[in-house]
């Protein structure tokens, strides 16, 4: 269980530029919830991720991991916990090794180096399989270079990289934004079937309502660094596009202009 309390974060504080991005934020992430979050441009869903991650430090409030103050951990020391896939399909993967090179790194995440050469047969089996099942066609590949691939295929890789080491938590930040529809669906279709597999939990950052919808048993709303709307089960499976807008003009008082306002 993922406990986060109090939270707050500024950019540029004490200046006219001061910018409240995570306002007195406080949640409960349990064991098992893959949470959509959808929100307007600036709402901190993000800035959220960042905070978990310890890509920023936060400027007051407290994150646990299972009990454990992580608050003041730097992202290296956090790195054991997480897992993270980003919006650009490059950015998880080293385009000039190849795929099981690059599986064979993140097989090693917060494990010790040693002074061993080459990737084990057993490795090498092991990533043959889980590549078998993304239907992909990737297993045949494991000595291509990663840079010769699809957006589609290196998010798929970069996914399975992420999990190959069970996370305390997968951070999912817009991860197929970049990908035409197709491919999206597919990469969330996987992205589904991984989370369910290996009892994972996760947050994943969409600008997609109906993508929010359709994946995760639990949605949040954020807006100017809160979160306005928290809703999971049977409930969240019974939403619409319009019972959304619907739930953040209620919110914010806020009449929204167009589905932009929030998706993005």
């Amino acid at each position: 269980m993922i406990q986060i309390n109090n939270l707050q974060k500024t950019f540029n504080p004490g200046t006219v530029n001061a910018n409240h991005v995570i306002n007195d934020l406080s949640i409960t992430i349990n064991d098992g919830d893959f949470i959509t979050v959808i929100g307007g441009n600036g709402a901190g869903k993000s800035t959220l991720l960042n905070l978990i991650a310890g890509s920023i430090v936060q400027d007051k409030g407290s994150i646990f991991f299972d009990g454990k103050d992580v608050s003041k951990l730097k992202e290296n020391k956090r790195a054991k916990y997480i897992s993270r896939v980003f919006q650009d399909p490059n950015s998880g993967t080293c385009k000039d090794l190849s795929i099981e090179e690059n599986m064979s790194i993140a097989k090693r995440r917060g494990k010790i180096r040693s002074l061993r050469k080459g990737i084990l047969k057993s490795e090498k089996s092991e990533y043959f399989k889980v590549l078998e099942n993304l239907n992909l066609g990737l297993e045949n590949r494991l000595n291509d270079k990663v840079g010769l691939l699809s957006g589609g295929q290196r998010q798929a890789i970069t996914l399975l990289m992420a999990t190959l080491i069970r996370p305390e938590i997968l951070l999912l930040d817009e991860h197929t934004a970049a990908l035409d529809p197709k491919t999206a669906a597919t990469v969330l279709n996987l992205t589904e079937k991984i989370i369910a597999d290996e009892h994972l939990t996760a947050l994943m950052v969409t600008h997609n309502m109906k993508d929010a919808i359709r994946y995760g048993n639990r949605l949040i709303m954020m807006d100017k660094g809160k979160i306005i709307l928290d809703i999971s089960g049977k409930e969240k499976y019974q939403l619409t596009v319009n019972d959304l807008l619907s739930h953040f003009e209620k919110a914010t008082g806020s009449e929204v202009v167009s589905d932009r306002m929030i998706l993005d």
